[in-house]
């Protein structure tokens, strides 16, 4: 493996982890929401960015870069995880349901129209 490919990666997910936090925390403390929406919203920009780089069929560098370093850093799933476990537990199925059903249907809708932008 290439030190330039483990630099990008590298340098990509540094700012991801970083507009994650920053974007998550500001959303999820600044609204009223039944569910985490910070997380929400990281999670769908990000699942609607790779769609738009995997359909554009992307550089091999960009995609190393935004693809798996930004993007990498930027969604997250354990903190996902993280939040589904404590609805559990504490017992709000509803909106454990609904956040469930809002990650993973919308992901897959964004990703799809990410991609069907990026084929164009």
């Amino acid at each position: 493996m290439a030190i330039t490919n483990l630099l990008l990666v590298g340098i990509g997910g540094f700012f991801g982890a970083i507009a994650r936090f920053s974007i998550s925390k500001y959303l999820n403390n600044k609204t009223k929401y039944p569910i985490p929406i910070g997380t929400l919203t990281v999670n769908l920009l990000g699942s609607f960015l790779l769609g738009i780089l995997i359909g554009a069929k992307a550089d091999v560098m960009f995609v190393l870069l935004f693809g798996t370093g930004f993007m990498g850093a930027f969604t997250t799933f354990s903190t996902l995880k993280f939040e589904m476990t404590e609805m559990y537990v504490h017992k709000n199925k509803r909106k454990l349901l609904l956040y469930t059903a809002l990650t993973y249907g919308l992901g897959i809708i964004f990703a799809y129209f990410g991609y069907l932008i990026g084929s164009y």
